[in-house]
């Protein structure tokens, strides 16, 4: 078996930022070839390292070139893995299973691409959960994201009766006839691992992630006595106004450094 994390293949992308490079990334994780996108800024100069952790689920929240080179020209290398199972890559897509491990292994890589020890995790809807599970299983982490974020996999069950059916696919299930599953793949109950500070983004008027899920994340992050911070913004969906989502996203990079300057 290859080992985790090493790279088979490396192609140039085209990137739709002229002071960002794209390239799309082969990597093996548990015997898969696994897909990502890397993004780097066109230039000389030191940047810290940020995982990028997509939401959705296979062609619904893909990786977006624009996105992760929004965050590069922020002064970023930028690694977003697809996960097993999208654009061709190997598996299986498990919304939180063993699909984790793709995402694990992928530090790993960005830490020796971006010659960088520890890396940033950010994470929007599923990919909160992802960044919170990196957060859980990894001690290279400077600072945690989640935005519009899942903490628990049943309360999803609960909240979206549209993705009912599709977690019942993939688990097997409901949370009532196997709720083992449910909380083996919410990162809710394992917070007390985190070590790096967590910056929580939420909309209240979230209709696809209820801001409850970050509420409740809070709640276990100060039970645990984790260093967090919360932004709950007022009257917001699940996705910002583009305007709005520009600012934050200066914001979170912003945050983003500051913290990883104090470790």
């Amino acid at each position: 078996m290859k080992k985790n994390g090493s790279i088979e293949l490396i192609r140039k992308y085209p990137s739709p930022n002229p002071n960002v490079e794209l390239e799309e990334i082969v990597y093996w994780s548990e015997g898969l070839r696994v897909k990502g996108l890397l993004a780097r800024p066109i230039g000389d100069g030191s940047y810290e390292a940020l995982l990028y952790l997509r939401g959705g689920l296979q062609s619904v929240g893909m990786v977006r070139p624009a996105r992760i080179a929004q965050f590069a020209s922020n002064g970023f290398i930028v690694f977003a893995p697809y996960y097993r199972g999208n654009r061709g890559g190997e598996g299986r897509d498990e919304f939180g299973g063993d699909d984790r491990l793709d995402a694990l292994h992928s530090i790993q890589l960005l830490k020796e691409i971006a010659n960088n020890d520890s890396v940033h995790l950010f994470g929007f809807s599923r990919g909160g959960l992802m960044a919170l599970w990196m957060g859980i299983l990894s001690k290279d982490i400077r600072s945690i994201v989640t935005w519009s974020g899942v903490a628990d996999l049943a309360d999803l069950y609960e909240e979206r009766v549209d993705l009912r059916r599709t977690l019942k696919r993939l688990i097997g299930g409901s949370p009532t006839k196997y709720p083992e599953i449910y909380e083996e793949r919410s990162p809710i109950y394992e917070v007390d691992r985190i070590d790096a500070p967590v910056l929580i983004i939420h909309g209240t008027e979230d209709s696809n992630v209820r801001i409850e899920q970050s509420y409740k994340l809070e709640r276990a992050l100060k039970e645990s006595g984790k260093e967090f911070e919360t932004w709950y913004m007022a009257n917001l969906p699940h996705h910002f106004p583009p305007h709005i989502n520009r600012e934050t996203v200066r914001s979170i990079c912003n945050w983003m450094k500051e913290k990883g300057n104090k470790r």
